[in-house]
């Protein structure tokens, strides 16, 4: 009975010890399944971070402001000026020189720039732009900036596209704005036409009393030389007015003989097809030039 006593406690010794061994297993390999479930899961948490740091080459690429030009404005503003550029070669005339004469009390500038670049985009070579109150020679740099950005927005053209000249109270000494095209805005007011009738009269009476000419000399056609040289643009052959007046308010009065006057209610909402239709109106009509 000894004996067998002895080996029965020898065996539970041994499954004691296979018990212990088992148990210590389990518990590493447990730790070992948490460790690396724990590595995943953080890794899991982290790996929209870490991405987020990583630069992307193709965001890089749509950052390019080329890149991300709008090709369907790019196409609006290219058909823009086509349709514009063909409207104003279908005109049996166009008008080389253009005046804007408003004779309202509150001048809009973005329509007047609107204008303004409309008639450039048909093919006008000059733009008088003209109130009888002097309120756009007085804001002149806001109307060039109007100008400039109508020019972008409505014809997609980078940069002063236009020259804007604006005649300094008569006198000779002009204020360039930078441009770089053919076509030309020049901002006017009343002193405009009436001082340069008035310089070129004073400039006959010294060239006669400095026995320079004869009283003789004096005479309309010799009135006319001076204030055409004075003068780098030719006399408009349009004149578009805005407004319920019926006056040229003193627009130019030496350079309005041979003009046509087209009246608009107002220059406040005007659109294209205000302006096409102007144009077409005046290039049916027939100037007989006194005959």
């Amino acid at each position: 009975m000894a004996l067998l006593y002895g080996l029965l406690w020898r065996l539970l010794l041994f499954l004691v010890h296979i018990n212990r061994a088992l148990v210590s297993w389990l518990r590493v390999r447990l730790r070992s399944w948490k460790g690396r479930l724990w590595e995943r899961a953080m890794a899991a948490l982290l790996l929209p971070v870490a991405l987020a740091g990583v630069p992307d080459p193709q965001r890089k690429v749509n950052q390019d402001p080329d890149a991300n030009a709008n090709p369907v404005t790019g196409n609006r503003n290219a058909g823009r000026r086509s349709r514009w550029l063909s409207d104003g070669r279908s005109l049996e005339k166009l008008p080389v020189h253009i005046g804007l004469l408003v004779a309202e009390e509150e001048p809009s500038y973005t329509d007047i720039a609107n204008l303004a670049v409309w008639c450039m985009a048909v093919g006008i070579s000059y733009v008088s732009v003209y109130d009888n109150h002097g309120i756009f020679q007085k804001n002149n740099s806001r109307l060039l900036e109007e100008i400039v950005r109508q020019q972008q927005d409505l014809m997609g053209v980078d940069g002063s596209k236009c020259d804007v000249e604006f005649l300094s109270q008569g006198s000779d000494k002009h204020q360039h704005h930078v441009v770089s095209c053919w076509p030309s805005v020049k901002v006017l007011s009343p002193e405009d036409g009436k001082q340069s009738i008035v310089q070129a009269a004073q400039q006959l009476c010294r060239s006669v009393e400095n026995r320079e000419r004869s009283s003789r000399d004096i005479s309309v056609s010799m009135l006319d030389l001076l204030l055409r040289e004075s003068k780098s643009v030719p006399d408009p052959e349009l004149v578009v007015k805005f407004g319920p007046v019926d006056s040229t308010l003193g627009f130019l009065p030496w350079h309005i003989r041979l003009t046509e006057f087209i009246s608009l209610p107002s220059h406040r909402d005007v659109s294209y097809e205000d302006l096409l239709g102007v144009l077409r109106r005046f290039g049916s009509c027939r100037q007989r030039l006194g005959q």
